[in-house]
């Protein structure tokens, strides 16, 4: 298991990440199972969740999850996406959190002796390193199963450890992984064209 019972722990979730992750190795999060994990297995301090929301006036599919997290326990970073259209009339969204993560996980570094990032973006590397020279483990949580793969090499090499998140999905899911149909009934505001790069 990668987390110790007496280790200060805190879980970061970059909530578009784990989203394209879940969806594409097939299976739903259950967030109070996925608490409960770490709450269990270390001396659980906080989790983070964060979130880039569309500044539209259609109702947002993420609104009632974001509001079940706020009442469970959950630490909500939430930011307002900008929406646009492309040269190509393509709409996207520009809703990048990593700033926001990396802000936090440096402030909370002197409270842990572990962080728990669920993210695969390249981005994260120096914060994640900047982190370890004050002493605390850093695990990472991406997919490397997923088509294309959700961890970058960058972030993967800087971490202390790797876990494949299809390994691990099996204590925090609502459902067996089955596959899924290409289109969702509600579309999530991450389905639509980001302007985010994949990892690299």
């Amino acid at each position: 298991m990668f987390l110790k019972p007496a280790e200060r722990t805190a879980l970061f979730i970059d909530g578009a990440s784990l989203y394209h992750a879940a969806k594409n190795l097939g299976f739903d999060v259950d967030f109070r199972s996925l608490r409960n994990l770490f709450e269990k297995g270390s001396l659980f301090r906080r989790a983070y969740y964060y979130a880039a929301i569309p500044d539209t006036d259609e109702y947002s599919p993420l609104r009632p999850l974001t509001d079940w997290l706020a009442y469970n326990g959950f630490h909500l970073i939430l930011k307002t996406a900008r929406e646009f259209t492309d040269h190509s009339g393509r709409r996207r969204i520009k809703g990048n959190m990593d700033v926001e993560l990396a802000v936090d996980l440096l402030e909370q570094a002197p409270n842990l002796d572990h962080a728990v990032i669920i993210s695969g973006d390249a981005d994260l590397r120096r914060a994640v390193e900047a982190v370890q020279s004050r002493g605390v483990r850093v695990s990472v949580i991406s997919s490397t199963r997923s088509t294309p793969p959700m961890i970058s090499d960058d972030l993967r090499r800087q971490a202390d450890r790797f876990i494949e998140l299809a390994d691990i999905a099996p204590e925090f899911t609502r459902r067996s992984a089955e596959p899924r149909p290409r289109q969702s009934p509600v579309r999530h505001p991450a389905d639509i064209n980001s302007d985010e790069t994949l990892p690299t």
